[in-house]
């Protein structure tokens, strides 16, 4: 996942300046942020855990998003008739 978005402007330049967030950063906290529930699912637990405040967390968790869902229509699609078929059967 990191190698289709590591290119994307979201990781390169934070309010007008240069990131020393890496995109693998970005992407292994939204994953924790998604794998997690009830209190582990808070910023600050996830924060504490990969050495980044609270804020930071949430920078990543909306910069990973957007990049991610920019690549939308290269990654999902919808299945044909004769797929639907297949998947029904």
């Amino acid at each position: 996942m990191n190698r289709l978005v590591e290119n994307d402007e979201f990781f390169s330049i934070v309010s007008g300046k240069m990131s020393n967030r890496s995109s693998m950063l970005h992407i292994m906290v939204l994953l924790k942020y998604l794998g997690s529930y009830e209190n582990d699912a808070s910023l600050q637990k996830i924060g504490q855990m990969m050495g980044i405040s609270k804020g930071a967390v949430n920078e990543c968790v909306t910069h990973a998003c957007s990049a991610i869902l920019k690549l939308h229509d290269q990654v999902v699609k919808w299945p044909n008739e004769a797929e639907r078929k297949n998947i029904s059967a």
